[in-house]
């Protein structure tokens, strides 16, 4: 609780003078009133005691009517405040504590509870979106197996066709998988139950491997892989660290057109590795980079739902980038390419 400032104790010590001067001023009158009416001339110092004994009554009742309501104020403030943190127990978030004036004593509760029941909100909301989206992650892949698997009971189909069903099921039951996985995996990481072993290691080996096994990828849409990696080590989980150069880099040749090019480069600060995975793809637009690391956030919808994404990718990324202390941003433009960097600490 602060402690009251010197106006403060100035308006009180007022006011509590001006109560006495009012209170004695009243039991002088009322004094003054009672002895005329009696027709009696009481001695003077008879006179002065009545008047304080009646000043001093007032007095006695005057704080006790103050102190009554101010303590009625203060039970309706504790009562809201109980009430609060009772819908708040139950779920309900969607409270605002009102602030008086004169309870600046308790303004620092108040905000708090407030801020409290606003971010207990958006995290309810964020919540009931991420079963939304998982639903429709899920129903997804399901509308199709059932679909295709109802079609297989066709008589009149081909062979060719039952093949070509059978493997539209294969597929989307793939995609069940690894939506099912990628969903554990960032639940795990997020609870920081994941294993996490950290070694030392060389990054630039590391991603020239990846680059590598991913030819035939970049090969098949004719890409140009510029590759500029310099010689660093690095203590973390390679395996946690592969995920994620593995998925920037799947990311940028899925998104860059046949022809295209992409360029990745590790090079070593003083105090940190940076790594940026560029190409020339579709871009992503501003308002799509502010959420592009929200789960089940796709910026370009269609296209990734022909290339199969989940939106738990970068997600992922992300968190494993945090666990290791790092930092990932994006830069893009529409039509002219995706720039991601992680910066990692060296250690």
């Amino acid at each position: 609780m602060k402690r009251p400032r010197l106006w403060e104790i100035v308006l009180f010590v007022l006011g509590m003078f001006a109560i006495v001067v009012v209170m004695n001023s009243a039991a002088y009158f009322i004094t003054l009133y009672f002895f005329r009416m009696q027709h009696i001339q009481p001695a003077g110092y008879l006179f002065q005691l009545i008047t304080d004994l009646i000043g001093l009554i007032l007095f006695i009742l005057t704080i006790f009517l103050i102190s009554r309501a101010t303590r009625r104020r203060h039970l309706t403030f504790w009562e809201a405040i109980i009430d609060a943190l009772k819908k708040i127990a139950k779920g309900d978030f969607n409270i605002h504590l009102n602030f008086e004036r004169g309870d600046r004593q308790f303004l620092s509760l108040v905000e708090n509870i407030n801020h409290m029941a606003q971010q207990l909100q958006q995290m309810e909301e964020m919540r009931q979106e991420f079963i939304s989206n998982v639903s429709h992650e899920i129903q997804s892949p399901l509308t199709s197996i059932r679909g295709f698997a109802r079609a297989l009971q066709e008589e009149s189909l081909t062979r060719a066709e039952r093949v070509h069903y059978l493997a539209i099921i294969e597929e989307e039951s793939n995609r069940l998988s690894k939506i099912s996985d990628n969903l554990l995996k960032l639940t795990a990481l997020e609870s920081q139950s994941h294993p996490f072993e950290q070694k030392q290691y060389r990054l630039d080996k590391q991603i020239r491997k990846i680059v590598l096994a991913s030819e035939p990828q970049w090969t098949e849409k004719n890409l140009v892989m510029e590759v500029s990696l310099e010689e660093v080590y690095i203590l973390a989980d390679e395996d946690l660290l592969s995920q994620v150069w593995v998925n920037l880099i799947h990311n940028s040749i899925k998104f860059t057109p046949p022809h295209g090019m992409i360029h990745i480069q590790v090079t070593k600060k003083q105090e940190c590795i940076m790594v940026s995975i560029s190409d020339s793809g579709i871009g992503i637009s501003l308002e799509d980079q502010m959420h592009i690391f929200e789960r089940f956030y796709k910026a370009d919808k269609s296209r990734t739902r022909t290339a199969g994404g989940s939106g738990l990718g970068l997600s992922i990324v992300k968190k494993i980038v945090e666990l290791h202390q790092g930092d990932i941003s994006v830069n893009s433009q529409i039509g002219k390419g995706t720039t991601f960097v992680v910066t990692l600490p060296i250690k």
